[in-house]
């Protein structure tokens, strides 16, 4: 009678969404305004990546909205005329190597201290989160000694031992949260049983904590994609350059902009964190809540 009771409160509680007027303004017309404001600029990076110069530099209103005069020429001039593509190869294999490293330490160092419960483990934990909230501006300059010491400037190996810095701090928090959430009982099996550590993290805690996995390795990979303070720092020839950094510093000539080549690559350089985010977005929403069935 008190669950009846409860699902009449609740569906009385939804009627006045059945109301199609209230229904716009409730539910259709914030969600278009976020959806809007969300895909506008993708929409303008494209656009302007298929203008010609003299259509990017005409006012004409609410016109300048669509392209009128289509041409590749911007995307043509970016590809061929400049670093791009080994800029995005540069971007590519730092920011995987970079998220591989992160994920493997951070996963040792989150098992370490939320399933070995040894004396100490939680001021561990806590002092490796305070670790990233350290500013990376404040970090990048006894790092760039650090770099100069190693003889690796100007490199992608320069990159890729500096980003972990700061993508295994957070990365290790995040994940002790989800092995928290792990039944121990199943590690207590596996002791009895006669696992090691090893075989426990690979074969039973690992495979549960697939969407901390890549709840991790979305917010790593999108660091290192987007990182622009280390790899200005640490790389300086045109060629070694990062797309972040390349599309700014080199397509940029004193106070000429050359806007269509700048949208092109600022649209092809967010495709792949797009197209990423795309595939595992429900696994980043169940391991931002949470969600393991035990």
């Amino acid at each position: 009678m008190i669950r009846r009771r409860k699902a009449d409160d609740h569906r009385s509680g939804m009627d006045y969404l059945e109301n199609l007027p209230r229904k716009v303004v409730v539910v259709y017309l914030p969600l278009f305004i976020f959806v809007f404001v969300l895909l506008f600029p993708f929409y303008w990076m494209a656009i302007c990546a298929f203008k010609t110069n003299e259509e990017l530099h005409a006012y004409k209103g609410l016109a300048g909205m669509w392209v009128w005069e289509p041409t590749l020429d911007n995307i043509r001039r970016l590809f061929f005329e400049t670093e791009y593509p080994a800029w995005m190869w540069n971007t590519m294999l730092v920011t995987v190597v970079s998220t591989f490293l992160s994920l493997f330490c951070a996963v040792c160092a989150a098992y370490a201290i939320e399933r070995l419960r040894y004396k100490g483990s939680r001021y561990v934990g806590m002092a490796i989160f305070l670790a990233y909230l350290v500013p990376p501006s404040i970090l990048f300059i006894p790092l760039a000694k650090m770099v100069y010491a190693l003889d690796i400037f100007d490199t992608n190996l320069a990159l890729i031992l500096t980003y972990p810095t700061i993508l295994i701090p957070f990365c290790t928090w995040l994940l002790m949260g989800y092995f928290r959430s792990i039944p121990y009982e199943l590690e207590e099996c596996a002791l009895v049983d006669g696992a090691t550590r090893l075989q426990i993290l690979t074969k039973i805690v690992l495979p549960l904590a697939v969407p901390g996995l890549i709840s991790a390795g979305i917010f790593a990979f999108t660091l290192s994609w987007n990182e622009f303070i280390y790899a200005l720092t640490f790389i300086s020839s045109a060629e070694n350059k990062t797309v972040p950094v390349g599309i700014v510093t080199e397509l940029i000539s004193f106070d000429v902009y050359d806007w269509g080549g700048l949208m092109a690559g600022a649209l092809f350089g967010s495709l792949p964190v797009a197209i990423l985010y795309s595939f595992f977005v429900e696994h980043y929403v169940s391991s931002m809540t949470g969600a393991v069935k035990e």
